[in-house]
């Protein structure tokens, strides 16, 4: 493993580890700007998401116990949508799939494309 002083392996990073860096950084900005427009505790709860993508990016990018992040990502990332489906649909006031919204929709294709990365990833390094 090539590291740089900095401690990152990007050597070992493949192009779907970088679609999921992507996917992971796409859905952490998307919780960002919600946490900021929301506010309160449920704002909180998106700063909270935002760390766990963060940390889950930081730790593949070091290559830092890779298959336990891909294991531990795809719950995460699940979890995420689950919530996300009975805050807004089943216990709030929204209409699915009417009222998904931009950021809804951006972050759950990226979400769901993270899944998928993370399986794949998974499934390789069995």
């Amino acid at each position: 493993m090539a590291r740089t002083d900095a401690g990152v392996d990007v050597e070992s990073l493949t192009p779907l580890h970088w679609i999921g860096i992507l996917a992971a950084t796409v859905s952490g900005i998307v919780h960002v700007v919600l946490g900021f427009l929301v506010g309160g505790a449920l704002g909180a709860s998106f700063f909270f998401a935002t760390l766990g993508f963060g940390a889950g990016v930081t730790a593949i990018v070091s290559g830092y116990r890779r298959r336990l992040v891909y294991a531990l990502g795809i719950p995460f990332t699940a979890g995420q949508i689950v919530l996300w489906y009975l805050i807004n649909f089943v216990f709030g006031t929204y209409s699915f799939p009417a009222d998904i919204g931009v950021y809804g929709a951006v972050d759950k294709v990226a979400q769901v494309a993270l899944i998928a990365v993370l399986a794949v990833l998974l499934y390789r390094e069995s």
